[in-house]
């Protein structure tokens, strides 16, 4: 599939506020509300056609920049700049580019840019981010192609060679990696489970939705048959460890596999070993230890790349995520002994691709492998968002994939019935109408994937993706 040069004519941006069902804490922060941007883009191609997509991601606060010194706001508005920003650059373009170069000529620059203003690199790639996802919508409604067949093929032209952003996959074979590639069409929901979360039905919080969806994990777990669990840690190692303790007498007859989210909460590697020696020798973990797969960025980001975690990563696996922040931090990470780096889709799905191709190059380099992606949530939303972020997991072969938006906002309640139905009728195995709202529909602990695999454009299935534009505010 040869890659298509193309103009890009225009970017809008449009927002709709989402509220949580019930509150989602991580870190020392916790979310009740925040916005949703969608984004919309024309390109024209070298024949005069043009093509529309979209995208999709939530603005969550305190996770790209966690300084406690900025409200919600001020979170909300760096990343209303980043997407700005990157519109400015890519609508800029004198000559057209294949989507891979529109992305790889202006990464360093928005980066800078970025910087210069005191932002932090996570923020300067959030604009791109979702740019470059309904840029490759386009591409793909434009060509008749799913995303998978379109990756595979590499219509986004994706070359190493000569881009300076990715030198240490210079000699890699990029195509015939792409190539092999084939999408999954079932995946494992892990479901997050947050600091604020209830745990047994006997401490359900007070002022719980009455909703008919699960306000507890117990309840969670019955209800959508959970085998994969996510577990935020809190950085208080007695604290942790008797929540742990209640966590895995809910879970443990039902846990496939399990991991830890630190979300930067220990101060240093001694700080993270302490609470690591204490969940090991713990009788009552002991089953949860043997199923967690790896625990994620246990060390706040300022610490975690400064010293060799070595010893910690041969006892458990360690996942950076808020350090990976550029499209080098993996490789660096590595030498310091982390082994997994997150495929998250506000970070942006070409970091995805390049990571999942070092841990190919890097596996075939020795024994039994050791580097892997993992598929990571920023409470992701029914509709366009988990549709994309889905489709790049599912190609990426990933058996599992953290959900949380079906446990903690209400489906698609907050758009418009016509849209709700519109998705459904385009991804009927992956949502269901239940309890008064199109949602998610977990099986078994299981996502049906297999609409995704051969829906045209980025897992839209059609032009505007059956969003209900007219029904958000159009801003910036």
């Amino acid at each position: 599939m040869d890659a298509t040069r193309f103009h890009v004519e225009e970017i809008r941006f449009a927002e709709r506020n989402v509220t949580l069902r019930l509150p989602f804490r991580f870190g020392a922060a916790t979310v009740t509300a925040c916005p949703q941007v969608y984004v919309k883009a024309r390109i024209r191609m070298a024949d005069g056609r043009t093509a529309e997509g979209c995208a999709a991601e939530m603005m969550v606060p305190k996770w790209f920049d966690k300084s406690p010194a900025l409200t919600n706001e001020q979170n909300f508005e760096q990343l209303r700049f980043a997407l700005r920003d990157a519109r400015e650059a890519y609508t800029a373009e004198p000559d057209a580019q294949t989507a891979w170069t529109h992305f790889a000529s202006n990464c360093t620059a928005l980066q800078s840019r970025a910087r210069a203003k005191g932002l932090q690199p996570l923020v300067a790639g959030y604009g791109p981010a979702l740019i470059d996802r309904a840029l490759f919508d386009a591409l793909c409604l434009h060509h008749g192609a799913s995303f998978a067949s379109a990756m595979s093929g590499n219509l986004a032209g994706i070359d190493i060679a000569g881009s300076g952003l990715a030198d240490d996959l210079a000699g890699f074979d990029m195509p015939s990696f792409l190539a092999r590639q084939s999408p999954r069409s079932r995946i494992a929901a892990r479901h997050t489970v947050g600091l604020a979360d209830a745990i047994d039905d006997d401490d359900a919080l007070p002022d719980a939705p009455d909703d008919g969806l699960p306000a507890t994990l117990a309840a969670a777990v019955r209800r959508y048959g959970l085998t994969h669990f996510k577990i935020k840690l809190c950085g208080n190692t007695a604290q942790d460890i008797d929540r742990l303790q209640r966590i895995a007498r809910i879970i443990d007859g039902h846990a496939q596999l399990v991991t830890l989210d630190g979300n930067e909460q220990y101060a240093d590697a001694d700080d993270f070993a302490t609470f690591l020696d204490r969940m090991l020798s713990t009788p009552v973990l002991w089953k949860l230890a043997q199923k967690t797969a790896f625990v994620e960025q246990p060390i706040r980001r300022d610490a975690a790349l400064q010293r060799d975690v070595s010893a910690l990563g041969k006892r458990i696996p360690l996942l950076i995520d808020e350090s990976d922040a550029t499209l080098d931090a993996f490789v660096q990470a590595r030498a310091l002994g982390y082994t997994g780096v997150s495929s998250k889709s506000c970070k942006g799905f070409y970091k995805s691709v390049l990571n999942a191709a070092r841990c190919e190059q890097w596996n075939a380099a020795v024994e039994k492998p050791r580097y892997f992606l993992s598929g990571e949530d920023l409470t992701m939303q029914a509709g366009l968002g988990v549709q994309q972020d889905l489709a790049l997991v599912a190609w990426l072969g990933l058996s599992h994939v953290e959900r949380n938006g079906h446990h903690y906002v209400n489906g698609l309640a907050a758009a418009p019935q016509a849209e709700q139905h519109a998705l459904m009728a385009l991804h009927p195995g992956l949502y269901e109408h239940s309890d008064g709202a199109v949602r998610l529909a977990i099986r078994e602990g299981q996502l049906d994937l297999s609409s995704l695999a051969a829906a045209p454009g980025f897992a839209t299935g059609k032009p505007g993706a059956g969003i209900s534009w007219d029904a958000m505010r159009s801003v910036y």
